[in-house]
C-alpha cells in the first residue's frame, strides 16, 4: 500500500476507483465527486461492488481508517492506496466536494 497525496489522488481520479470508507454522518458533510461510499464496517459484505482490475484509492476523514482498508484490499487481491490526510487534507487543498 502506498500513501498518496491529495494532489496525486485528484490526478488519478479518472483511472482509479475512489472508495470513501467514512460513516454516513461524515459523508453528509461532503465527499469527492464520483467516489463510491462503503463504510468501513460494510466493506467485507460489499466487496463485490469494487472492480479488482481497477486500482482503488481509499479515503476517510484523516487517513487512518483508509490505510487499514487499503491494506485489507491489497490482501484480497486489489491494488489499493490510501489518501494521506483524508478529507481534511482534500478540503484544505480546496478540491471539489459534492
Amino acid at each position: 500500500m502506498a500513501e498518496i497525496t491529495v494532489t496525486e489522488a485528484d490526478q488519478r481520479r479518472g483511472q482509479a476507483q475512489l472508495l470513501d470508507v467514512r460513516e454516513d454522518f461524515e459523508v453528509a458533510e461532503g465527499m469527492i465527486p464520483g467516489a463510491l461510499h462503503i463504510p468501513m464496517g460494510q466493506l467485507q459484505a460489499r466487496l463485490s461492488e469494487l472492480d479488482a482490475a481497477v486500482p482503488v484509492i481509499a479515503i476517510c476523514r484523516s487517513g487512518n481508517r483508509s490505510a487499514h482498508v487499503a491494506d485489507a484490499l491489497n490482501g484480497a487481491g486489489f491494488t489499493a492506496d490510501t489518501m494521506a490526510g483524508g478529507m481534511i487534507a482534500w478540503s484544505r487543498a480546496g478540491l471539489p466536494t459534492a
